[in-house]
């Protein structure tokens, strides 16, 4: 089986602001920029495991009203596998999010998933289901969900095509509604055929695979990435506070939405948060709104699922975009607007769509000659008016003054 490489796209930058790049061995990578395995970018410049809470509500989840959203559902009953670098149980966020019963080991066969010396995949895990804590404002978007951990790669780069593969076949075993994957594939001439098979087994059995788009979009570059290209896998670019591209996202015409990915707080290892960019953490952004339309729509099949999400994403075109897809998620939107499902997304009416036309303003052809030699002449006789009544006023001031002289 051929083993492809996934670019290693792991740094981080150290209190000093020196990077530090981190490079792993052939095979798949986590999909994210820039971090590296043990440290991620904290509130102090620098984070260890376990780390200190981050106290304040991230960005990502202030512009969302988590009220209004988990009114309608917060992802109770819907499992969703992290197929990662593992799930580290032992964080208290993740402590009864974590099903590791359920879990498995792809690199040591007696693990259950939750050995994570990376953190990358706690971090995954934590954006879709970390549980609310007390000291901290951060929480996962569905935080009813149950996590599947699944370590299928490491700091070794272990992982590959195939393992991937597997790991995908074994979590729909275990009762995955919806799938993670922040990871992609490079070096082939294209999709590992073990790789696509199992793909589309998991669309086959009803289940939302969400995969990162991958980092390779600085300078707006366009690269095909696996898992995320294939068809029906929904794949996810990173936006940033103003709802656009991040510079490192990969875009491409196999993007089906943006979700934030800059600047991302989520947990680690043992307990505490740190903050980390990437498509990476843009996937779970959007795992976590498929867990909460799958708990609320129970009857939903997995395509009605990824196209409610692609069409009530907020938009900066009518339709698609090689950018940021079909929009940035809009997770309130997606949980209420949501009377019927649908099987695939469409472009936003134009303005001649099912309504009157709009109707052009009437062409003016502006003046006349004439026109303008009458409204010439207007002004000057306004003018002239204008100047005869100074003239008259200074007149009556210098008689009156030379009258007061002359009785004085």
């Amino acid at each position: 089986m051929r083993a492809l490489q996934l670019a290693p796209l792991l740094r981080n930058m150290f209190a000093g602001g020196a990077a530090c790049a981190l490079a792993l061995a052939p095979g798949l990578v986590p999909a994210h920029h820039p971090v590296t395995a043990r440290l991620a970018l904290a509130d102090d410049g620098e984070c260890t495991y376990p780390a200190r809470p981050i106290r304040s509500e991230p960005w990502s989840l202030q512009r969302v009203m988590l009220d209004q959203l988990w009114q309608n559902s917060q992802g109770e009953g819907v499992s969703v596998a992290v197929i990662d670098t593992g799930v580290d149980a032992r964080n208290p966020q993740l402590k009864d999010a974590v099903d590791k019963r359920d879990g498995f080991d792809l690199i040591d066969t007696k693990g259950d998933g939750t050995n994570d010396t990376v953190g990358h995949g706690t971090k995954v895990a934590g954006i879709i289901a970390a549980r609310p804590a007390a000291g901290t404002g951060f929480v996962g978007l569905a935080p009813r969900a149950t996590i599947i951990p699944v370590r299928q790669n490491d700091d070794q780069g272990n992982g590959n095509a195939g393992t991937l593969a597997q790991a995908i076949r074994k979590s729909v075993a275990e009762g995955a509604k919806v799938i993670n994957i922040s990871q992609d594939t490079t070096g082939g001439p294209g999709p590992d055929p073990a790789l696509t098979q199992a793909v589309q087994y998991a669309l086959s059995q009803d289940v939302v695979v969400v995969a990162a788009a991958g980092n390779d979009g600085t300078g707006g570059q366009q690269h095909t990435t696996y898992p995320a290209a294939f068809p029906g896998v929904l794949a996810v670019g990173a936006s940033d506070r103003n709802n656009e591209r991040a510079d490192f996202s990969q875009s491409g015409p196999f993007v089906g939405v943006a979700a934030p990915g800059v600047d991302m707080v989520s947990t680690v290892p043992i307990g505490g948060q740190c903050v980390d960019n990437g498509t990476s953490f843009a996937a779970p952004y959007v795992a976590a709104v498929a867990a909460l339309v799958r708990a609320k729509h129970h009857d939903w099949h997995e395509q009605q699922v990824v196209a409610q999400i692609e069409q009530t994403a907020q938009r900066v075109d009518p339709g698609h975009n090689n950018f940021i897809g079909w929009g940035v998620v809009d997770p309130v939107r997606a949980l209420t607007d949501d009377a019927k499902p649908i099987d695939e997304p469409v472009p936003d009416r134009s303005p001649t769509q099912g309504g009157a036309k709009v109707q052009p303003a009437a062409l003016t052809l502006g003046e006349t000659p004439q026109q303008r030699a009458e409204r010439t002449a207007t002004y000057a006789l306004c003018s002239a008016a204008v100047l005869v009544a100074v003239i008259a006023g200074g007149a009556v001031v210098v008689r009156d003054a030379r009258r007061r002289r002359t009785t004085t």
